[in-house]
């Protein structure tokens, strides 16, 4: 019998931080914990289920003693921050009245949408609601992920696939996820697809590396020191090219042919 945990909230405290941070006593704990609902819920609903979708993965919260930090992750920074910043400007006066505290507002861009788990579940999520084949969606979500430089990606959906009089769960996977290595960068997202036969949930899990070596292992080769450059295959074509005999070879470089005398021609012409 396996023993299912959500990968996020078994890593967090060890390889993943808190997404709240802050620090309350007994008395106010609860009421910064609803806060903190309250204003991830406001986000979630007016960039992720409305138009223009902005594509917010996840919401950071800090809390100092006179202000409440709020950082979005989206992979569409644009739509968050507006023309001039005024979109910006706008939450954070909603946010303000909403929770009546004084907030600041920053927003991160997600370079790679295809390698946040919350994005790809969503993606799967809006595909399922156009009815599109379940099967499909997931498969291309799976190459996409991997092409993007994943290890691993899983998926599974939930529910009355393609309208079936009986639910059942369909998964997809490629590559490895080690879900019991802690030090393995697992990424988790759950979405939830509301067709008109019925809700689908579909959750996705990313496997990105061990944690510090996933940006490593994406990063360019650099050349080695003392190594040549690669020539131009078209500079031979033109006659740019080296010499017979090279300094590395221990030979010397063919000197050029003398210039002609003309000092006998020029003394004929003048006589």
């Amino acid at each position: 019998m396996g023993q299912k945990t959500s990968p996020t909230g078994f890593r967090t405290g060890i390889t993943l931080p808190w997404q709240s941070t802050w620090f309350a006593p007994k008395a106010n704990y609860g009421e910064f914990l609803i806060e903190d609902y309250k204003l991830r819920d406001f986000v979630d609903k007016k960039f992720n289920r409305q138009p223009p979708y902005a594509a917010v993965a996840k919401v950071e919260i800090a809390r100092t003693r006179n202000e409440v930090k709020v950082t979005l992750h989206t992979a569409r920074p644009g739509m968050v921050i507006g023309p001039r910043g005024a979109e910006v400007d706008k939450l954070r006066e909603e946010l303000e009245e909403l929770i009546d505290r004084k907030i600041s507002v920053n927003v991160i861009e997600i370079k790679e949408p295809n390698l946040d788990a919350t994005l790809v579940a969503e993606g799967i999520s809006e595909q399922l609601k156009k009815r599109a084949a379940y099967r499909r969606s997931m498969k291309m979500a799976c190459e996409n992920a991997m092409n993007a430089g994943a290890l691993g990606v899983k998926i599974i959906c939930s529910g009355r696939l393609a309208g079936a009089e009986i639910a059942r769960s369909e998964t997809q996977k490629l590559g490895a996820i080690p879900l019991h290595t802690l030090d393995a960068n697992v990424d988790y997202g759950v979405a939830t697809s509301r067709t008109t036969y019925g809700t689908i949930g579909i959750k996705v899990w990313i496997y990105k590396g061990k944690f510090g070596e996933e940006i490593v292992a994406r990063a360019p080769a650099r050349p080695r020191r003392g190594a040549r450059p690669r020539r131009n295959p078209r500079e031979r074509d033109r006659g740019h090219h080296r010499p017979a005999a090279s300094a590395a070879s221990g030979g010397e470089a063919p000197a050029a042919p003398p210039a002609p005398d003309t000092s006998e021609s020029v003394e004929n012409k003048t006589e």
